[in-house]
């Protein structure tokens, strides 16, 4: 009697376990460093963006600093010889002798409050700014504040 030995071809349960197991994981590790990334990655662009808006109180300062003089002032309002600041909604607009020449922040920053306050001494005027935005695309809506005080010129001494 002669016997025949059939030779098994395939995987084990074993071993198809092990690598359903294995692949598993690589891909929750993959998809985890995914995840992260687009939060690296939206986290840096709200940081952009609250960085550009510093440029918002830059181009106000520049401004309050040449000019010689305030027109009129209120809560959210700046007028100078030439040009005026203004919140309208949750925009701050830029008109250039009384013409609107557009929004200072982006459409993804949202001003939340803006308040000019005049600032009389003996030796001169200045004008404090508070600013506080918000990013569209930050999920934590933080608040982002800016302070400064500016010299008119000519009144530094």
């Amino acid at each position: 009697m002669i016997k025949i030995i059939k030779k098994r071809n395939g995987y084990a349960i074993l071993e198809l376990i092990f690598y359903i197991a294995f692949f598993s994981i690589l891909a929750m590790v993959i998809i985890n460093a995914m995840i992260a990334m687009a939060r690296s990655f939206r986290e840096s662009s709200v940081q952009s963006e609250f960085v550009q808006s510093g440029i918002i109180m830059e181009r106000m300062s520049r401004e309050i600093r040449a000019s010689s003089s305030i027109v009129s002032i209120s809560a959210t309002d700046l007028k100078l010889n030439a040009v005026e600041f203004k919140l309208s909604g949750s925009n701050i607009q830029l008109l250039e002798n009384d013409i609107l020449t557009g929004n200072l922040n982006t459409p993804n920053i949202t001003v939340t409050a803006l308040a000019f306050t005049q600032i009389t001494t003996t030796k001169g005027k200045a004008v404090k700014i508070v600013l506080t935005i918000k990013s569209a695309n930050d999920t934590l809506a933080r608040p982002q504040n800016f302070y400064d005080t500016i010299v008119l010129r000519g009144d530094y001494q």
